[in-house]
């Protein structure tokens, strides 16, 4: 088997929303809104979502960390071009979707494409409701 490096490090966004930051009150309301957004793209391919927490609980030695309430990926594919076969290692692509006491934390890995990235950074900045940008007069979370 051949290793082989793309970059040496994994970058990720995230973006974290307190309760009052969204309309949203759920991970499974959230997921719901990512597929949508999938769906309606015409680049964006739905997979699957995974139960994450669900999944670790089941396990014989799963933990989970006592700040997550709930935990779940959505799973997708932007898939415009597939220039050579080694570029199945990079996909498809997955936004995670955790709950806390806080409120959620969106997270993805960044895709080597800039139009996937964008995307996802304008699906997550959607989570944002209006009434949170009203009374703090500015976007109330940014990705970092």
């Amino acid at each position: 088997m051949k290793e082989s490096l793309v970059r040496e490090v994994h970058s990720f966004y995230s973006l974290e929303l307190g309760r009052e930051e969204t309309d949203h009150q759920s991970v499974d309301e959230i997921v719901a809104y990512f597929r949508a957004r999938i769906e309606a793209d015409p680049m964006a391919r739905y997979i699957a979502e995974f139960d994450h927490l669900a999944h670790t609980k089941a396990l014989p030695d799963g933990r989970i960390g006592e700040a997550i309430l709930a935990a779940k990926n959505i799973v997708f594919c932007f898939g415009i071009t597939l220039p050579v076969p080694s570029a199945l290692a990079l996909r498809p692509r997955s936004i995670g979707v955790a709950e806390t006491k806080q409120g959620f934390l969106i997270t993805f890995m960044e895709a080597p494409m800039p139009l996937a990235n964008s995307a996802m950074e304008d699906w997550a900045r959607g989570l944002q409701s209006r009434h949170a940008e009203r009374l703090s007069g500015e976007r109330p979370c940014a990705l970092a």
